[in-house]
């Protein structure tokens, strides 16, 4: 497997990347931007690199784990002026609204992982359970006390390599009457303390 893991990405690849991070949560956002091609191009213009860790080959990214810090996040320039520019004002704020649902804020010594996306041609290698270690050490050499993220019901998997890692619940909410708006109707919130060496 000739791939190497690295913290960030060339921004010039953010098209196929968007492309990435779509095949692993398109239907999640979709209600937020119905029209694919549209998303892709938000979300391709929506990144900030710096705030994630890449798997990459000679063809380019793919696996990605982003994560969010006070300081910022991989997805962090969406925004509502510019969805309201790339969609109108009513489509705008209606994505504006649904991506609220989502939103998760860290506190200052806290890292929130935004989820782990591998290209399906490279799934069942070990990349996600690499970049979710690549997001712990950085968190332990960098001060942080813990690492949060959700995990939604639709994904088993996810919560059982979370849990091979040390995460535990924190809890677990239920929201039924959001599942045909958002695509899941529960979630856990999972955290891994750390000790840190930085």
């Amino acid at each position: 497997m000739d791939i190497h893991f690295q913290k960030g990405w060339d921004i010039a690849q953010a098209h196929s990347v968007a492309l990435l991070y779509e095949e692993a949560f398109g239907v999640k956002f979709s209600s937020a931007i119905p029209d694919r091609l549209k998303r892709v191009e938000i979300i391709a213009k929506s990144f900030v690199p710096e705030f994630s860790f890449a798997a990459i080959n000679k063809n380019g990214v793919v696996g990605l784990a982003g994560f969010q810090v006070l300081s910022g996040s991989l997805t962090g320039g969406i925004g509502a002026t510019q969805l309201i520019n790339d969609l109108g004002f009513w489509k705008g704020t209606w994505a504006c609204m649904i991506f609220s649902l989502f939103e998760r804020k860290p506190s200052a010594r806290e890292l929130v992982m935004d989820g782990i996306a591998v290209n399906a041609e490279f799934r069942g290698q070990g990349i996600g359970s690499e970049l979710l270690d690549h997001i712990i050490d950085y968190a332990s050499e960098n001060g942080f006390e813990s690492v949060r993220l959700d995990v939604i019901d639709s994904n088993p998997r996810a919560r059982k390599l979370y849990e091979s890692k040390g995460f535990v619940v924190l809890k677990t909410e239920y929201f039924p009457y959001l599942q045909r708006l958002i695509g899941f109707s529960g979630s856990t919130t999972m955290v891994l303390p750390i000790k840190s060496c930085g």
